[in-house]
Formats: structure tokens, sequence, C-alpha cells
């Protein structure tokens, strides 16, 4: 009998050591300027996904999706923003840290959007809010378009919803295409055959020489700045290699998307998000635009109170009677 107790206390012992270590991944995810207040938890979604997430306040939910090469804890400050009068709740996609999810053919956006309705469901959140910044605001389009039961209103900032610029009418049609074959000739193509070689860093560097306009941005970051990158790029280990980066959306189907929306673009952001910003700005039937001047692609890092402050005022103004 002694024997079996010693057994039964080592195994809880075990139990309580890997429960600890995976709330001590979460919170090392968002160890630099943590919300006070804010609590981390585990969402197993089904089909072997666990997806972790961090939130703050009680009310309507508002949940925040972030971009790529990034994770949950680029929404520390929205989270402490928006806690006094709403739930906050920021969460890792599935291939960020600190999740830890099997690779799956087919990976993109769209599952994303899959991912966060059932993220949803779990939570038992009902009809959220949802804001996304870059690739995270990509998911947000995907999932007003195919989950609109389970959402009340959205922020998009600058979503990479590059299918839209072969779709632009003149004066911008030419413009578009042209962007459009400069963003899969020199980014995509390229970061596709380097992480299919197992050269992901060179994918990495692909991707960050393309958006900053600067062959040798990449190879003057520090190491720490490139390892912290490098830290975060696992989703596109799965997406370059077995999935797409860029699944296609069409002006239809963004016509057809009634979720109220405010799209945010900054003023100096890249040439090709600004047209599809102002594309979608013109697609979405209940859309309202801002532009932020003085700022570029991390408006949200760059001005986090004007975003902050716009996002929760137009949460405000499409929910309250």
């Amino acid at each position: 009998m002694n024997t079996f107790l010693a057994r039964l206390t080592t195994i809880a012992l075990i139990l309580l050591i890997a429960a600890l270590l995976q709330l001590l991944g979460a919170a090392s995810c968002l160890a630099s300027g943590v919300p006070p207040g804010v609590t981390f938890g585990v969402a197993d979604i089904g089909n072997g996904v666990r997806l972790h997430y961090a939130e703050e306040g009680h009310g309507t939910p508002v949940v925040f999706v972030h971009g790529s090469i990034s994770d949950m804890s680029y929404w520390n400050g929205a989270l402490n923003a928006f806690a006094p009068h709403y739930r906050a709740i920021a969460y890792s996609r599935r291939y960020n840290p600190p999740n830890r999810n099997a690779p799956i053919d087919g990976y993109s956006a769209i599952a994303d959007a899959d991912d966060l309705a059932a993220f949803v469901r779990v939570m038992h959140l009902h009809k959220i809010l949802l804001v996304g910044h870059s690739y995270g605001a990509f998911v947000a389009l995907f999932f007003a378009l195919r989950h609109p039961d389970l959402l009340r209103a959205m922020v998009l900032a600058e979503p990479p919803a590059v299918s839209l610029l072969r779709e632009l009418e003149p004066p911008h049609a030419s413009e578009g295409r042209a962007a459009y074959r400069d963003i899969y000739r020199d980014m995509v193509i390229p970061m596709q055959r380097d992480f299919r070689a197992g050269a992901r860093e060179q994918g990495v560097a692909d991707f960050i020489d393309y958006v900053f306009d600067d062959p040798h941005r990449w190879a003057s970051w520090s190491q720490a700045d490139r390892d912290e990158t490098m830290r975060d790029a696992h989703e596109w280990d799965v997406m370059m290699t077995r999935g797409t980066l860029f699944p296609r959306i069409t002006a239809a189907q963004v016509r057809s998307i009634e979720t109220p929306s405010l799209v945010i673009s900054g003023e100096e952001t890249y040439p090709f998000l600004r047209l599809i910003d102002d594309e979608l700005a013109k697609l979405l039937p209940h859309a309202q635009y801002l532009r932020i001047p003085g700022v570029g692609h991390q408006m949200w890092m760059q001005r986090p109170l004007t975003c902050d402050e716009n996002a929760e005022a137009f949460f405000r103004a499409v929910t309250e009677p």
C-alpha cells in the first residue's frame, strides 16, 4: 500500500510540474510588459489543437489576433486598455509560441479562421468583437466570411489580402496587378523555395528584405533580433511547405460581408497594403476607414493609444443602442 501511495504521489507531482511548465510557457510569451490582472489559459479546440491565450477584464469579449512572426504578446498593451470595459482576450495562432501543434496540410489564414471559430465556441464567447493586425486581420476577414454568426463587429488593421490587387479597377488596375506579380516573384516564391529546401533563416530573410525594400535589412539586424524573429517563424515552416501564405479572397466575397468593420491604415505603410486598405474600405458594405498619419504598418506599436481609442469608440458606436 505504501508503494502504491508513493507511486500516486509521484504521478501527481509529475502532473503538477507539467502544468506549471505549461503555464510558465504561456507566461514567458507575455513576460515583457504583462498587464496587471492578466490570466493565462490553454483552450483545447479539438483535433489535438491547443491554443494558449491571455485575458483580462469582464463583459463583452474582444478577441485580438496577431500577425506573422508574432504571438499573443503583441497585444499586451491592448489587453490593459480594453480590460476596464471588456473581456479582452489575446491568443496565439496555431503555430505561434508557445503553442506546439502538429503540422497539417493546407494550412493558411482559412485554417486559422476556423481555429478561431472553434476557440470562440470552446470558450463560450458567443458573438465576439474582433481586432486583427496584419495576417491576423487577414484571418479576421475569413472569419467574417465563414463564421458571421460568431461576430458582432471587427477592426481590420492592414490585412494582406493580396488577391484583391488583381481585381482593382482603373486608375489603380495596372498598379495592383504589378504589385501582385512583384509580391509573388520577389517574396512568396523565394520563401517557398528556401523553406522547402530547409533554409528557413534565408526564407525569413526573403520576407524581411522584401517588406523593408532593402536586400541587406536582415543581415543588418543584431543576432538577438534575428533569434527572436526566428522563434516566431514556425508558422512558415508549415505554411510555406504544406500550405498557402495568401489564400484567395475575391471582391465579391468581401462585398458579401455584412459585419460592421473599421479598416485602419497607416499613412506611411507599404504601397501594396495601402491599395488593399483602400479597396476594402470601398468593398465592405458597412465599413469605416481610419488612416493614421505618421505611422506605418506597425501602427499598434507606434500609436497604441490612438489605435485603442478608435477601436473602442467604433465598438461602442456599433454595439450600443
